[in-house]
């Protein structure tokens, strides 16, 4: 090292540190490195990989959108999870937009009475954004409207199902 240059011990340490560490590249040319290499790493998040992939539309019955009708095929029961012990009321429903088959949660005590056969049903997500919810295994969407009314109205008496 030239003896200009030369500095106290401690600047040549600092300056040695620097110019042999390990790390993301720093400098005047590395800015194409540091933008591939993000590219390269944003495909790492959930959020972005089903965002650019146009998996939401492909995967999800609703095909991008939150709620979605469709015709009941059948009433069913679905039993709980361990250590719960009771048959949560649903129904088997093909949506009419796709063809796709769902089975869709009837929620409050009773409401399976007011869904019958053949109805036109309302549905919308259960709150995880496409998990199960609670003890219900499989169990991603529930029941909204029945018929073009309200099933919330209909538990609390103030509608009436219309005659079809």
């Amino acid at each position: 090292i030239n003896a200009e240059y030369m500095g106290t011990l401690s600047e040549c340490l600092f300056f040695f540190a620097q110019s042999h560490t390990m790390g993301k590249p720093r400098g005047m040319n590395t800015a194409r490195k540091l933008r591939l290499h993000r590219v390269a790493n944003r495909w790492a998040d959930k959020d972005y990989k089903k965002r650019n992939l146009g998996t939401q539309y492909k995967c999800n019955p609703f095909g991008g959108t939150s709620h979605c009708k469709g015709i009941v095929l059948e009433k069913v029961g679905v039993e709980a999870k361990q250590p719960n012990s009771a048959i949560r009321k649903c129904c088997r429903v093909q949506l009419i937009k796709n063809g796709k088959k769902i089975c869709a949660f009837v929620p409050r005590d009773g409401c399976l009475n007011f869904v019958e056969e053949n109805d036109e049903v309302l549905i919308g997500g259960l709150g995880r954004s496409g998990h199960a919810k609670g003890d219900m295994p499989g169990i991603r969407f529930k029941v909204v409207k029945v018929s073009g009314v309200g099933l919330h109205a209909l538990y609390r008496g103030k509608k009436e199902k219309p005659r079809s």
